[in-house]
């Protein structure tokens, strides 16, 4: 019997999720929650507004918002009686956010799993693996070159700006510069722009670059990349990939909404998880495959 998720946006990760859930063997995809629902099908799931509209009741939500929304839906789904996942990126928050969704979590005797993308995500796992190897090491990450989603969506949001997309390039040692490409609505000029979006969080701890441009389409690119390093002494280690961004974290978090359904009440984040929650088939057929 296949779990029944729903989705909730349809931006590029929401699309992929969708993709991602169809192709699994244990999901199905019961229907697509979204501002603005429109009566047509998406890729054969029908959209609804709201969850009370939906004809059954889901078992996991993937929630596919903008991370400052994600703490607060994920509590309302909870709330509901639905286990969740998100893809939450605010990485000096996680801890808090994990924290006051917990209790929730177990007051409605459902998981949550936050921070579920690639980064916070699957990346979280390999530095807590890395660590494991070298207790003493210091562990670099970098992003970049590609486009950051999170950072894009937080530019357009900020006053005077119509349209933005967020470049991530990376220094070096887990030093960052974002260099965003912005289109203005004309209410503001870009230097007031650059000190309210210097201002965010975001983009508060690294170099930044605001450039007006006419047209954003020669610099929209799923894709990006990611290097993790380790060096203690004669151990090393180095994790290099590239993704496409919306694609990877949407896959991603569909294994997490597995491993979100075997989990006891609470709130987690990828390091709580154990590896094998996140594969589809059995564990002892996993165990074979893997170890």
């Amino acid at each position: 019997m296949k779990h029944k998720a729903i989705v909730v946006g349809l931006g590029n990760t929401g699309k992929y999720t969708v993709a991602a859930l169809k192709e699994s063997n244990d999901f199905e995809c019961v229907g697509i929650i979204r501002r603005k629902a429109s009566p047509e099908m998406f890729e054969g799931v029908k959209q609804y507004e709201s969850l009370s509209q939906l004809p059954v009741k889901p078992d996991i939500a993937i929630l596919c918002l903008p991370s400052k929304q994600m703490p607060e839906a994920a509590k309302y789904y909870l709330e509901q009686g639905v286990n969740v996942v998100d893809s939450f990126d605010i990485h000096d928050k996680v801890a808090q956010t994990v924290q006051m969704l917990d209790a929730v979590a177990k007051e409605n005797k459902k998981a949550a799993v936050i921070s579920a993308g690639w980064d916070p995500g699957s990346d979280s796992m390999l530095r807590a693996v890395f660590q494991a190897l070298a207790p003493k090491a210091k562990i670099y990450t970098s992003f970049g070159p590609g486009m950051s989603m999170g950072h894009s969506v937080v530019a357009r949001s900020i006053k005077g700006v119509k349209d933005a997309i967020s470049m991530t390039l990376h220094l070096g040692m887990g030093k960052h510069k974002r260099h965003v490409y912005v289109i203005l609505d004309g209410t503001l000029p870009e230097s007031e722009v650059y000190k309210l979006m210097k201002a965010d969080n975001y983009f508060a701890h690294d170099e930044l670059i605001v450039e007006t441009v006419q047209d954003l389409a020669p610099y929209k690119t799923p894709s990006h990349g990611g290097l993790i390093e380790m060096e203690e002494g004669e151990t090393k280690a180095k994790f290099q990939m590239t993704v496409n961004n919306p694609r990877a974290t949407a896959y991603f978090m569909v294994s997490c909404a597995r491993a979100a359904l075997r989990m006891p009440a609470g709130a987690y984040t990828t390091i709580d998880l154990p590896l094998v929650n996140l594969l589809e088939g059995e564990r002892i057929d996993n165990i074979k495959k893997y170890v």
